[in-house]
């Protein structure tokens, strides 16, 4: 107030309109596209005004009502809050738990004067103002004739805790009475700063249906003023008391001296001091629990009674819940039980502040009388006042007064501001100045097609706009609602501005980009409104398996293509589909299959079915299609007649302009350079300058051959299932192996994976693939207990169903590994869920299983594979020198080396062509200048390596 409302209010202003800048930068540079010519701003004078006119929609259905109650309050920022506003920000913290006895004054039934009530509380602060005992009218009390540490008895309290207060040994009971027994006893407060409202009826035992006997003593120290359960039990017993001895900012008030100027939390020491000089402390300890903190200040909340204007929301609530059930929520469970039990249990809303900055209650009352009136526009106000305001702020609408239409007062402007979720909830009407402009096509944009924020806004911006929706329009205000997890730090705290426990973005884009960023939380768990724990490594691990292999792929197709002269006409001139090769039909139709996957799961909404395919895609694109392809575009043409070559370059392109439109939203960066590239560089008419201004895919179904994808899946999976036997039994891929046996029951799957044999022969490096349906031939089948899904079934009879389990034929573990359920001897039926398959393998082979496939891995080595292993060693290395030396990949080269050792000169000898054919060797001489020492095999091995022709 010394400061003044109108310098409060445009230093507000000033603040917001200087991160504006800011905020815009972040955005457009992590790529979210966002009007900035047409926003909207909460403190715009149209918004604002279209605020003014949704609360006086609710005045006018009678859903708009002041009353006193103990709301959740925040010292921090001096003003109530709603209860969903208390649920937002919860902490485990340390308070104390003290339990402290008051001495009854008189014998009231079997209290005797001079006995002693306990009760306990973890906020002392509150003992000051404690007015009432509550007890639970049906609850059993004991009057305990025994004393608790150091301090004397007798005392009452629940019978059902005497027991954790004594747990040496119970105590004897000296009587019984029902809580209805004890109603009306009065006693002597912990504190006797209000000792005055004796006479209204305080310091007596009351009734409350709250009181439980799982915590605590079982009577209940009710302070009115700062608990909601304690404010209605009072009234309910005809109790019209209550003291308030804090301010606003929770500090105590001159009405307790003892703590004066003191903030509520602070007192809590001086209080404890207090009551232990006095003997009323019985006990003395520290809880920890979790306990709610403003989501704005940061501060401790406590309760508190205080005059606030309400939404009757619980008059509508079962509207809500019904009108919820038909928005699509994505994940479903947060709309149908997150949300849904909210709305369920929702409680009126408490909309008023005690703040300066935010949208005026439109709420004028008179001076002298009764009379109030709702004022829903700036011209309403004008034909009352005269005056028209250009701004709705406190400090240009608090001056504005008019005479009063019922006797001669003077109609002036009720001090509160409203909640800032109310102008939340107010967004889809107060963005587009509704009724005010725009009321022919507001029909056009609500609801809306979807909204889209974090799982705390089930409790804020999701619920306040279906309550206006609700009760202004009886209609959900959004058809779809997507709901991304939390992003948490890296320890798992909540991210906090206080803190600084998050990175700066600007870093975060500078050392890794935008697209990485974005890859990176799209396909995390945050889809499936799950937390996600931040971290840089993260970031770093998507540049390394998204980002550097899709630029890779890219720059791929250019480096060939530029050193080729491969024009696009040539790529126009590329054989028809069904005459290329049939990895290329099979990239192809991979594809057009993720196009069709993304389009059907896109239009549900269903982010976290769409992204991870995405990124799928990249390992098939590069680990796959290229690798296998390379030699294809390697291979000189022969007069521009090498179809197959064109084919590979036709393909690449095809793929890569295609996957990066279907990709985009997710890199909108690094699609747009590749775009530009591929496209827009080689374009000779007119067509989309962006990416992102083409359409959206569609899947071409003439493209997609599912039995090719089947198949080439079935031998992808082959292959990892080898190679990861080779890594586990210390076989490097470039050591040739006699065989692997591949077992499977499906004939089908055998068929396409005998098909493409030689394809499975060269990925693992294998001389020969056999296939088969019959395991037996090189494992032996083990059959155990699941004792875990078991256990709960039988019981004590669990050990004989084991024992059965182990003597299964052959036969019978089968039909289990095919996913089918076998009945035993005694009638029990077994899933395989209920039973543990292992194989043991014949002497010098290696297997493993993945579903329905079985890959057996010969590891035995003859010397001429050992020699072919050298060889391939060989061509390695050189290629790695190639690479260090900077050396095109069409460069040829003559190749000279020196070695002694016998497997080396053998390898060279048997496998010359072999080595030159790989490393584009001119040619290949023994002894020469060779001065590059590579160690192979534990021996040493000197290459030389100069360009052909230099």
């Amino acid at each position: 107030s010394e400061f003044g409302i109108d310098k409060f209010n445009e230093a507000c202003r000033m603040r917001v309109q200087a991160n504006t800048e800011t905020w815009e930068h972040i955005t457009r540079r992590i790529g979210r596209w966002i009007d900035f010519e047409n926003d909207y701003r909460t403190l715009d004078t149209d918004f604002m005004e279209t605020v003014w006119w949704v609360f006086g929609r609710l005045w006018d259905k009678g859903l708009i009502y002041k009353d006193f109650k103990v709301l959740p309050y925040s010292f921090g920022a001096t003003t109530p809050l709603s209860n969903f506003e208390a649920n937002m920000d919860y902490r485990d913290v340390d308070d104390p738990s003290i339990t402290v006895r008051v001495r009854a004054l008189e014998t009231h039934g079997p209290v005797q004067e001079g006995d002693h009530f306990l009760i306990w509380t973890t906020t002392p602060w509150t003992l000051p103002a404690n007015l009432a005992i509550a007890v639970g009218e049906d609850v059993t009390y004991a009057r305990v004739d025994a004393s608790l540490d150091a301090s004397d008895g007798p005392f009452w309290l629940a019978e059902d805790l005497v027991d954790f207060y004594w747990p040496d040994e119970r105590p004897p009971i000296g009587a019984r009475a029902s809580g209805d027994e004890l109603v009306g006893a009065s006693y002597e407060p912990p504190f006797d700063y209000f000792g005055e409202e004796r006479d209204r009826g305080a310091f007596r035992i009351i009734t409350s249906p709250d009181v439980v006997t799982t915590e605590g003593t079982g009577l209940v120290h009710m302070a009115p003023a700062y608990g909601e359960s304690d404010f209605y039990a009072l009234q309910a017993a005809g109790l019209d008391v209550l003291v308030d001895p804090i301010d606003l900012e929770a500090r105590f008030t001159e009405a307790v001296p003892d703590v004066e100027g003191q903030n509520v939390k602070e007192a809590d020491a001086t209080l404890i001091r207090l009551l232990k000089e006095s003997g009323a402390m019985v006990r003395h300890t520290q809880i920890r629990h979790s306990y709610p903190f403003c989501w704005r200040t940061g501060t401790p909340l406590i309760y508190k009674a205080i005059p606030t204007w309400f939404v009757a929301v619980e008059s509508f609530k079962d509207r809500m819940a019904e009108l919820n059930k038909g928005v699509h929520w994505v994940p479903e469970h947060i709309g149908s039980r997150r949300f849904g039990n909210w709305l369920a249990d929702a409680r009126d809303w408490a909309i008023s502040r005690n703040r300066y900055w935010g949208s005026c209650i439109p709420v004028w009352e008179c001076d002298e009388c009764d009379e109030s009136v709702c004022v829903g526009s700036i011209e309403q106000l004008k034909e009352l006042s005269g005056v028209e305001l250009t701004d709705l702020h406190r400090h240009f609408v608090d001056p504005v007064t008019f005479p009063c239409a019922s006797c001669a007062g003077t109609m002036t402007r009720v001090p509160e501001v409203l909640d800032c979720w109310f102008e939340s909830g107010s967004m889809p009407y107060a963005e587009q100045h509704y009724p005010f402009e725009n009321a022919d096509t507001f029909d056009q944009r609500f609801p809306a097609d979807f909204i889209a924020e974090g799982l705390d806004q089930t409790r804020g911006w999701f619920y306040t706009l279906v309550v206006l929706a609700t009760a202004l329009f009886d209609e959900v205000p959004f058809r779809n609602g997507v709901v991304n997890g939390l992003i948490l730090a890296e320890d798992g705290r909540k991210m906090s501005k206080s803190l600084k426990n998050y990175p700066d973005p600007n870093n975060l884009f500078d050392a890794f980009g935008a697209d990485a960023l974005r890859a990176y939380l799209l396909n995390s768990p945050l889809l499936r409104g799950e937390p996600l724990r931040f971290t840089e490594s993260g970031v770093r691990e998507v540049v390394r398996t998204v980002m550097l292999p899709y630029w890779n792929a890219y720059s791929f197709f250019t480096t060939y293509a530029e050193a080729d002269e491969i024009s696009m006409a040539d790529i126009a001139a590329a054989p028809p589909l069904a005459e290329r090769a049939e990895i290329d039909q099979w990239i192809l139709s991979v594809v057009q299959t993720l196009v069709r996957r993304v389009n059907t799961q896109m239009e549900g909404y269903y982010l976290y079915d769409v992204i991870p395919p995405m990124i799928d895609f990249i390992d098939d694109l590069t680990n796959w299609y290229i690798r296998r392809s390379r030699r294809r575009f390697w291979r000189e043409r022969d007069s521009g007649t090498d179809e197959d070559k064109l084919a590979a370059f036709a393909t690449l392109h095809e793929v890569l302009v295609t996957f990066g439109t279907v990709i985009a939203p997710v890199l909108p960066f690094i699609t747009e350079e590749i775009y530009q590239g591929l496209v827009v560089a080689h374009r000779q008419g007119d067509g989309p300058a962006s990416i992102h201004h083409e359409d959206y895919p569609v899947s071409d179904h003439a493209r997609i051959d599912e039995p090719l994808e089947e198949a080439m899946a079935a031998v992808r999976t082959v292959v990892g299932i080898g190679r990861s036997l080779r890594v586990a039994n210390d076989l490097r891929i470039r050591q040739p192996l006699e065989s692997v046996t591949v077992v499977s029951r499906d004939p089908a799957l055998l068929g396409a994976l005998t098909s493409h044999a030689d394809l499975i022969a060269e990925e693992l490096n294998v001389k020969q693939v056999e296939t088969s349906s019959d395991e037996a031939s090189l494992v032996t089948l083990h059959a155990k207990a699941n004792f875990k899904a078991l256990g709960p079934r039988f019981g004590a009879n669990v050990k004989a169903v084991a024992g059965e389990i182990e003597g299964l034929e052959s036969e019978a573990l089968h039909a289990l590994l095919d996913g089918e359920a076998v009945t035993l001897s005694s009638g029990e039926i077994l899933t395989p869920e209920d039973v543990i398959i292992t194989r043991q393998a014949r002497d010098g082979v290696v297997v493993a299983a993945e579903g329905p496939l079985s890959v057996a891995l010969d590891c035995s080595l003859t010397p001429a594979l050992v020699t072919e292993g050298l060889a391939r060693e060989i061509v390695n290395r050189i290629q790695a020198l190639r690479r260090d030396r900077d050396l095109q990949v069409i460069d040829r080269i003559h190749l000279t080396w020196v070695s002694d050792h016998p497997g080396i000169v053998e390898a060279f000898e048997q496998f010359r062509d072999y080595i030159g054919s790989e490393v584009l060797a001119a040619s290949i001489e023994r002894g020469g200048d060779a001065h590059t020492v590579l160690e192979i095999a534990d021996a040493e091995l000197s290459i030389g390596i100069t360009v052909a022709g230099s």
